[in-house]
C-alpha cells in the first residue's frame, strides 16, 4: 500500500540580486533535502531575486517558460524531488511595469504541475523600518490553486500503489505567498473545498515584522485549519534596505513546530508529514462540523470561496 507519511523540507537562503549566485544556493538546498530523501522540498519567496532598487526585479523577470524556470525545472529532474518554488518573479506579456509573484510548484520530473498568483500584496510603512509597496511593480492574482503532490494516485477515486513512483504520501498541497498569511480566509478555503492536507507559505517576512508575527500567525493557520504548514524563508540581510526574519519552519496540525531553521543563513528542516496523524486530530477534534457560517458567514463583505472557485489540480480524495 501507498505509505501515508513522506519527508518534506523547508529551505532557508539569503537572496540578492546575482540570479546565478541565488541559484547556487538553491541547489546546495536541493542536494541537502535529495540526501535526506525528501518527496518535496519548499523554497522561500524571492528565491530566485532579491533587489534593492524599485523596479530592478522587472530586468530579470521571466515568463515561466523561461530559461531560468527551466533551469530549476532540472534541478528537481536531476534530483528526483518535487519543489515548491515560491516568489518566482514572472513576467506578464504585454506588461512592461508589473509582473506576478508566482508560487510554481515542479514535478520529479520537471514539469510544472501548478502555479499561484500572490492575491494579497504588501503594501505597508513599518514604524523604524521598510517602506514597501508591493503593488507598484506587482499584479495581483485572482483564484486560488490546490493540487496532488507526491504519491498521490487516483483510480475510482481511491488511492492505490504505484510501483513506479518510490515517494510517500505528501497529500493535497494548498499555495499562497508571504502576506497571504495574514488572511486566514484563504486557508480556510483550501481546508474546506480543496480538502487540503499542506498548507505552503514560501515567504521572505521582514525582520520587524517576523519577531513579531511569524510563528504565531503560522500556527494560527495550522490549528484553525488542522493541516500542516510548510514555511520556507528568507533570512538576514539581503542589501543595505532589506532584512529578512528567517526561522523557516513545519507545524503539524496541532500547531506544534516540528522542523525549524532558526537563524541559520542557508540550510534545510526537515519533517515527517503524517496523514494519519492529522486525520486522527480531526477526528479527535471536528471543528469543521461545528462552523455557524449561518451565524456569522455574512459578517464580511462579498461571498466566500466555493469549490468550483478554487482551482483544484488532479485532486484524488483519500480513501
Amino acid at each position: 500500500m501507498l505509505r501515508r507519511s513522506a519527508w518534506l523540507a523547508v529551505g532557508q537562503m539569503r537572496a540578492t540580486n546575482d540570479v546565478e549566485a541565488n541559484l547556487r544556493q538553491c541547489a546546495q538546498l536541493v542536494h541537502q533535502a535529495s540526501l535526506r530523501r525528501c518527496s518535496l522540498l519548499c523554497l522561500p519567496e524571492a528565491f530566485d531575486f532579491m533587489g534593492e532598487a524599485p523596479g530592478e526585479a522587472m530586468s530579470v523577470a521571466e515568463p515561466l517558460d523561461g530559461p531560468l524556470m527551466s533551469r530549476y525545472r532540472d534541478l528537481a529532474r536531476s534530483h528526483d524531488i518535487w519543489l515548491s518554488l515560491g516568489g518566482f518573479h514572472e513576467k506578464i506579456e504585454g506588461d512592461d511595469t508589473h509582473l506576478y509573484n508566482a508560487h510554481v510548484v515542479v514535478d520529479n520530473e520537471g514539469e510544472i504541475r501548478a502555479v499561484y498568483r500572490k492575491i494579497h500584496l504588501f503594501d505597508v510603512s513599518i514604524p523604524n523600518g521598510p517602506v514597501l509597496k508591493e503593488s507598484n511593480g506587482t499584479r495581483s492574482g485572482s483564484s486560488l490553486t490546490a493540487l496532488d503532490s507526491p504519491g498521490r494516485r487516483e483510480k475510482h477515486s481511491h488511492l492505490v500503489d504505484d510501483p513506479s513512483n518510490p515517494h510517500g504520501q505528501v497529500g493535497t498541497l494548498g499555495l499562497s505567498v508571504c502576506y497571504d498569511l495574514r488572511f486566514s480566509e484563504l486557508y480556510l478555503a483550501y481546508r474546506q473545498h480543496a480538502e487540503a492536507d499542506v498548507l505552503l507559505v514560501p515567504s521572505a517576512f521582514t525582520a520587524t515584522t517576523g519577531r513579531a508575527h511569524w510563528l504565531p500567525l503560522l500556527r494560527a493557520r495550522a490549528i484553525e485549519t488542522q493541516c500542516y504548514v510548510a514555511a520556507a524563508a528568507q533570512v538576514g540581510r539581503h542589501n543595505a534596505k532589506r532584512e529578512s526574519y528567517g526561522h523557516a519552519c513545519i507545524i503539524d496540525p496541532w500547531g506544534e513546530v516540528v522542523a525549524s531553521c532558526g537563524e541559520k543563513e542557508l540550510g534545510i528542516a526537515v519533517a515527517e508529514v503524517d496523514l494519519a496523524y492529522m486525520d486522527q486530530i480531526r477526528t479527535n477534534m471536528p471543528v469543521f462540523t461545528h462552523r455557524r457560517s449561518d451565524v456569522y458567514g455574512a459578517i464580511l463583505p462579498g461571498q466566500p470561496a466555493t469549490a468550483s472557485e478554487v482551482e483544484v489540480l488532479a485532486t484524488t480524495r483519500r480513501a
